[in-house]
């Protein structure tokens, strides 16, 4: 003779949002909202519960480790390249006379403004610096 376990009501209060996610999850899943709850309360009282939310959380500070390390080479790549290119700027452009300075003052406005336009043009379309280095520095051609 097999005995059957008989389930135990309860009555719980619920917010109408978690109401709400409740009742749209069991119809998703086409299943009963009471049997939802029952795995949603089992889940959250196994004992595993703690060291699986502790591996999802391991792993995402590990993404937000390795975005932190490539936004870290990306800014190093962006101060050599400035750096770089001050230091031969600086070598290479001699000072101008006073006369020459002023209407290279004004000329400055022209071509800060073309710049702009140009920097915009190529962060819209790509590809960005860092793909060139890193294909450089694969040894693969860029394109």
């Amino acid at each position: 003779m097999t005995t059957s376990r008989k389930k135990t009501k309860i009555s719980v209060y619920l917010d109408p949002e978690v109401m709400q996610m409740l009742a749209e999850f069991a119809a998703r899943r086409d299943r009963s909202q009471s049997m939802v709850a029952e795995a949603a309360i089992a889940s959250f009282l196994s004992p595993d519960d703690a060291e699986r939310r502790e591996a999802v959380l391991a792993r995402r500070l590990d993404q937000i480790d390795r975005r932190i390390t490539r936004l870290e080479r990306d800014v190093g790549i962006s101060v050599e390249s400035l750096a770089v290119f001050i230091r031969f700027w600086l070598a290479t452009t001699p000072a101008l006379p006073e006369p020459a300075a002023k209407a290279a003052r004004a000329k400055a406005g022209e071509r800060y403004e073309a710049f702009i336009s140009a920097l915009g043009r190529r962060l819209a379309q790509g590809p960005k610096l860092r793909q060139e280095v890193s294909e450089d520095v694969d040894g693969r051609p860029s394109s």
